[in-house]
């Protein structure tokens, strides 16, 4: 299943944010400075059993920091939970954890007396852990519910984890500053106050530097108002971006309220690709 998007400069910028230094974060969670120098830059990422404590120790919600695109499987949910496959038999009452190692490699389900402590150690509910069993088998799971960003930070969070092709194309907080910038025509933003509105440290932004924001990221200035159809609309634009359904959205009237010209500019030039590549013929993109 979709591991959870790790970026070592969201981390980095989180951490900044918090006021903490790599070696306060290292305490917490028992590693050596180098090793959460080594995540920031983006050498190897923590263990995904770690991510929970990672995003505890610089403050921030572990959905917001490492977003997940898509439901949880088995594996998922004990990773969750911050706890390592070798920590389960405690949780069950066995010797070894081969019966939730088997349901997580989708061999064998797990016995009724294992579920509910199990759930209850992971802190989900029975059905939770038994949908997520399902997925860890590969049963297709219905369509998560749209997840609707609210706040500033959680708006510019999920256009970060969600526009771009990979996490070296995001902007940093100096280059969204500066775009920003660039559109408003004055110094209106500075990557102290772009980090700052990212990471949550501030929840207010003057209607020009919402704007630029919007200019910037190409979705309707609405967006980062406080209209939640308008949000709903970008983020399922952007869900039928990832999983290729760029027709479905190419084809939709959205109306004032809805995805600017710009992004569906670009989505329609994303079908029409697609389409091109669908011909008899076709050679497929070019390397």
């Amino acid at each position: 299943m979709p591991p959870r998007l790790f970026d070592g400069r969201r981390l980095y910028d989180a951490r900044r944010a918090a006021h903490r230094t790599q070696s306060e974060v290292a305490e917490r969670l028992v590693v050596s400075p180098s090793s959460v120098g080594s995540w920031e830059t983006g050498q190897w990422p923590p263990d995904a059993e770690k991510l929970p404590a990672v995003a505890a120790a610089v403050g921030r919600d572990l959905d917001e920091l490492f977003p997940r695109p898509g439901l949880p499987d088995l594996a998922d949910l004990r990773c969750d939970a911050g706890i390592y496959l070798k920590q389960v038999p405690e949780l069950i009452g066995t010797k070894s954890a081969g019966p939730v190692s088997n349901a997580e490699k989708g061999v064998r389900r797990l016995s009724e007396q294992y579920v509910e402590p199990l759930a209850r150690g992971y802190g989900v509910s029975v059905e939770a852990l038994l949908a997520a069993q399902e997925r860890s088998f590969g049963q297709e799971a219905p369509p998560p519910a749209t997840e609707v960003p609210k706040s500033l930070a959680e708006k510019i969070s999920y256009l970060f984890a969600h526009s771009y092709s990979s996490p070296d194309a995001r902007p940093s907080d100096g280059d969204l500053a500066r775009q920003v910038n660039e559109h408003a025509g004055a110094p209106i933003a500075t990557e102290t106050s772009i980090c700052a509105l990212r990471t949550g440290a501030e929840t207010e932004a003057s209607p020009a530097l919402r704007e630029g924001l919007a200019a910037v990221f190409g979705v309707s200035p609405m967006y980062f108002q406080p209209h939640e159809a308008t949000a709903r609309q970008v983020v399922e634009g952007l869900q039928l971006l990832a999983s290729g359904n760029v027709g479905k959205m190419a084809a939709r009237g959205l109306g004032e309220e809805g995805l600017s010209a710009d992004l569906l500019a670009f989505i329609n030039k994303a079908a029409a690709e697609l389409q091109q590549r669908d011909l008899p013929g076709a050679d497929g993109p070019k390397q």
